[in-house]
């Protein structure tokens, strides 16, 4: 895309209100769950407050994404071959365009993930998406395809979780996956080539980085051992140098995301790791994934291996499987699949305050004006007080089934369940 061209598409995608900020990624601008607009609605129901609700052909569990007057979602049709990048008014749901951008074979995946459970990740420049078998896309905001990078013939018994994110002129995205195998054997009867990378850890797990303008792959790198994640990486600044964030299966990991260059490594025994992380006061707090559940806070600014240095602290209890993290200083939130939301205190990990709120928990949860949004598999969204005093503020239900995490953009919550997008406002 021209220089022209960009800047045209700039004052086009305006945001409709001063206050308002677009949500371009999984866990909105800084990839935290944080929100800084005001006055969105505390109370809803299928009959007050929505906006529009508008039916979304195929299945994916991707997250809605914002920018201007754009909402964008993907998912996979005609068998989970037909992957699709969808684009839609935010001012009334009405589908602007709803592209193929290929086809794929599918692969082995746990049952509740999807084909398209990637969010997508958007600027003034377009739209850049990642499907189940690890190509990555790129269209324009009329819905035309760019380029497209097969580089990635990706495998994994969960099949794919993670969302990329962009630095700069970089789409960076994780691949942790598993041995592929011929057929897939059901729990507990897997042969030992299956547990590769997914039980046992290996070396096969990349980051890879995009040239967003030209599709290429700008660099190429290896965890060392690891083993089978979802985790959405994120970046940092530390002492004036951004750093790039990323955790898998028995690691987490700083690199250098102008070159893919290990920075630092913190030994974090699990497998499936799918919270994504949260950043904070010089903390990244993260969960473990399964075997020694455990939540494991890091200090940041180490080099090498820093396992026996920088752990600030630890704890077991209450420790999220599914949903991220979610930091508002001082203190660090996380719920369990089973609906128990914790409290914890961000600088070492002390249990403020433990409650149930019900439900099952896969979404991630949302802060925006003094406010917490859990989001529930049955469209429960139960709205919680920031503090150190569990309050509940609002229980609001939708129809359907919800495991996408929500998005905030123009005072609006954009809410998808496995059939629908919804716009409360």
């Amino acid at each position: 895309m021209n220089s022209l061209a960009r800047l045209f598409l700039a004052a086009v995608f305006i945001p409709l209100s001063g206050s308002a900020e677009n949500w371009p990624r999984f866990r909105g601008p800084g990839g935290q769950g944080h929100s800084s607009e005001t006055k969105l609605p505390v109370q809803w129901s299928e009959t007050e407050h929505v906006a529009w609700k508008t039916p979304i052909p195929g299945v994916g569990w991707s997250s809605p994404v914002v920018w201007g007057d754009h909402v964008v979602v993907t998912s996979t049709t005609d068998e989970d071959r037909s992957c699709r990048v969808i684009c839609l008014s935010l001012a009334d749901g009405a589908i602007v365009w709803n592209r193929e951008v290929f086809r794929q074979t599918p692969q082995r995946k746990e049952k509740r993930n999807s084909y398209a459970t990637p969010t997508p990740v958007v600027d003034d420049r377009g739209v850049f998406a990642v499907f189940g078998n690890g190509s990555i896309v790129a269209l324009d905001w009329a819905g035309t395809v760019q380029w497209v990078n097969d580089d990635v013939d990706f495998y994994s018994r969960h099949g794919l979780g993670a969302s990329p994110v962009l630095v700069d002129d970089l789409l960076i995205m994780p691949f942790d996956g598993s041995k592929r195998v011929a057929t897939a054997g059901d729990w507990p009867k897997n042969s030992p080539d299956e547990k590769i990378g997914w039980q046992v850890p290996w070396n096969k797990a990349r980051l890879m980085a995009v040239n967003v303008e030209t599709g290429k792959v700008d660099w190429k790198v290896g965890r060392g051992m690891s083993r089978i994640a979802h985790v959405s990486p994120n970046t940092v600044t530390i002492d004036g140098k951004r750093q790039l964030l990323s955790a898998a299966g028995d690691v987490i990991q700083g690199f250098d995301p102008s070159d893919g260059r290990l920075v630092w490594r913190v030994f974090s025994q699990g497998e499936g790791v799918t919270p994504s992380f949260a950043i904070g006061d010089g903390l990244m707090f993260t969960a473990s994934g399964f075997e020694k559940t455990t939540l494991r806070t890091v200090r940041l600014g180490g080099q090498g291996d820093v396992t026996a240095t920088h752990v600030a602290w630890e704890n077991r209890k209450g420790v999220p499987t599914e949903s991220s993290l979610l930091y508002v200083s001082p203190f660090l939130y996380a719920v369990t699949s089973g609906g128990i939301v914790t409290c914890y205190r961000g600088s070492d990990g002390d249990i403020v305050w433990q409650e149930r709120i019900g439900g099952k928990h896969s979404s991630s949860p949302l802060y925006a004006d003094g406010r917490l949004y859990f989001l529930a598999a049955d469209g429960t969204t139960t709205v919680l007080q920031t503090g150190d005093e569990f309050v509940v503020l609002a229980k609001n239900k939708l129809d359907g089934e919800f495991q996408a995490s929500s998005g905030i953009s123009n005072g609006n919550f954009i809410i998808r369940s496995d059939t629908n997008l919804y716009c409360i406002r």
